[in-house]
């Protein structure tokens, strides 16, 4: 049976709910990260509304440097526990039309809809309603990539934002990948991308005209994997999470960079991020693991487990940023930065029943994070700001 997968993308989700959330902001240039200090700032762009995106602001950019593009721009710092609560909506949305739903980010998802289609319509009428759910209930827009694939269906996603729905019917995907950048096939970076371009090879349409063994002898694994997705080919299943096994956060940097104190400042950031939504969902990691991706996607993890169950940044980011440390290199340019903790167990480290001198300094950094996790409820994310993420050091 052909499949019919959806993908689920939010339109500048943590933007578009600060425009809800805060009429003010609608129509205006927002952006949402660091304090940019007048442009003193050392920190970065979260994300960005599509009015701040055309004076050239973009996620994971320098806040400094997004402050010299749009100064007039409103800046807000990121409120995890309200994006997190609303991802949670989103998601039961779309558990509402099928059970086979991977999220893959707090904003974007995978749904298979092959065995919904006879009660809920095609493709492209289940993503319609999806859109409509998700506006009428949440005022939020969506874009959605209909395809039979999963490779498909994320590049259609992306192709008319915002609020945008693309579906490629099947047989189509070689049609429809035909004249797009080769910089949509996953995989290709600014290296691979350069040996494509000499020799001729630039449109996706160019590479599915080749050989499969001449691209192989090119470029190894990597060109077999890049003719197989140039023909629309993902078998890739889409897996339903069996309960939370991890939580984490990763940012794609919009350009390559090597300057290990913007990575800094991201890893941190991410961290704060996922610790913020531990404390929601009342669990503690063992383990925290980091994701490094070099320019080549190239792409390696290291993870280190903990002697004592953790929730607060003052003791995953040191343990993040020292693996990170060990991977990163002199010149090395870095495309995405991750960070990640398993090992979950439900209970709050407060709880510890060890009254030693660690066990002291541990509740009194677990009380801060609480005291912050309470302002933020009360008077949301923008009502207190970690110092390191105003400024942070290199």
């Amino acid at each position: 049976m052909l499949r019919t997968i959806l993908h689920i993308d939010m339109d500048a989700f943590y933007a578009a709910v600060e425009q809800r959330d805060n009429p003010g902001y609608r129509g205006r240039p927002l952006i949402v990260g660091a304090d940019p200090k007048g442009g003193m700032g050392r920190g970065i762009v979260s994300t960005c509304s599509y009015e701040a995106r055309r004076f050239g602001v973009h996620s994971a950019q320098p806040i400094s440097q997004a402050w010299r593009l749009c100064p007039h721009g409103i800046y807000v710092p990121p409120d995890m526990s309200k994006y997190a609560r609303v991802s949670g909506m989103i998601m039961q949305i779309l558990a509402d039309y099928s059970d086979m739903v991977e999220q893959i980010s707090i904003d974007e998802a995978f749904i298979d809809v092959t065995g919904c289609r006879r009660l809920s319509g095609t493709g492209r009428e289940i993503a319609e309603k999806i859109k409509s759910r998700i506006f009428g209930d949440l005022r939020l827009t969506a874009s959605v990539g209909v395809a039979s694939n999963k490779f498909i269906a994320k590049i259609a996603s992306d192709l008319k934002k915002p609020d945008g729905l693309v579906v490629v019917e099947p047989g189509g995907e070689k049609e429809f990948l035909a004249p797009l950048s080769i910089r949509c096939l996953w995989g290709v970076g600014q290296k691979t991308g350069e040996v494509l371009k000499k020799i001729g090879l630039r449109p996706i349409g160019q590479i599915a005209a080749v050989q499969p063994g001449d691209l192989e002898r090119l470029l190894g694994d990597t060109g077999a994997r890049l003719w197989r997705l140039s023909q629309g080919i993902d078998d890739r299943p889409v897996k339903p999470q069996e309960g939370r096994k991890s939580i984490g956060h990763e940012i794609t940097f919009e350009k390559d960079t090597a300057d290990f104190g913007l990575i800094r400042a991201a890893l941190l950031e991410l961290t704060e991020k996922t610790t913020r939504r531990m404390r929601l969902e009342k669990v503690r990691a063992r383990t925290v693991a980091v994701k490094f991706r070099k320019e080549d996607f190239s792409t390696f993890t290291r993870q280190t487990t903990l002697r004592e169950m953790v929730d607060t940044v003052e003791k995953i980011f040191p343990v993040a940023l020292e693996l990170t440390k060990k991977l990163f290199q002199e010149g090395t340019r870095v495309r995405l930065i991750g960070v990640s903790v398993s090992g979950l167990e439900s209970g709050n480290s407060a709880a510890g029943p060890q009254p030693d001198l660690f066990n002291q300094v541990s509740r009194k950094e677990q009380k801060l994070a609480e005291a912050v996790d309470d302002i933020c409820r009360r008077f949301g994310g923008r009502a207190i700001t970690r110092a390191a993420l105003i400024h942070p050091k290199a």
